[in-house]
């Protein structure tokens, strides 16, 4: 007995004595994207921004635009409407509307205001955090004539962590338009 016990000890040793196997968690594909230099797109409609050259714009009916990045498989759409009478209520409600609809599968939303005087451009920029279907939307509008708004849309199940990079360069190129946006002078 005492023998077994003494094997039974030697074998313990040595066994306790090997390296743990450890499983190493699978590697996530980590995507960046460069910024490119982005340029002004004019159209027939009312106003012009400065867009990514690594996107491409498609012309809707009437001032609609698709602003699409191939390399994301990701759209943002854009929504132009003329401010007509006191419609400009309804339009803001809309917006915010759409907007606050995705609190059922958001975690947090984020409201950047935008106020440019000099320009008369004034909006928000919504920033949704989860796996809701957008993760940004913005409206700008001039409060007199114009009202644009925008939602970016990823062809991709929503799950945030995984289009998180690319969620970010998108809010920074949406940034970018509402910045660089302007409303074209009305000729009489």
């Amino acid at each position: 007995m005492k023998h077994l016990v003494a094997i039974l000890f030697v074998i313990a040793l040595f066994t306790a004595c090997e390296d743990e196997v450890v499983v190493k968690p699978s590697a996530q594909l980590r995507l960046e994207y460069e910024k490119g230099p982005y340029n002004r797109i004019s159209t027939d409609c009312p106003y012009s921004f400065e867009i990514n050259s690594q996107a491409t714009l498609q012309k809707k009916g009437g001032c609609n635009m698709n602003v699409t990045y191939p390399g994301m498989k990701a759209t943002l759409y854009l929504t132009y409407r003329p401010i007509q009478g006191n419609n400009l209520d309804s339009l803001l409600y809309d917006a915010q509307k759409l907007t606050y609809d995705h609190t059922i599968k958001a975690n947090r939303i984020l409201e950047q205001p935008r106020v440019d005087s000099i320009n008369d451009v004034y909006g928000m920029l919504y920033m949704i955090n989860g796996d809701a279907a957008t993760q940004s939307q913005f409206y700008v509008t001039d409060s007199t004539k114009h009202f644009l708004v925008g939602s970016v849309y990823f062809e991709a199940a929503p799950n945030f962590d995984s289009i998180y990079p690319a969620v970010s360069y998108l809010r920074e190129d949406v940034r970018t338009i509402m910045e660089t946006l302007r409303w074209k002078e009305e000729t009489p």
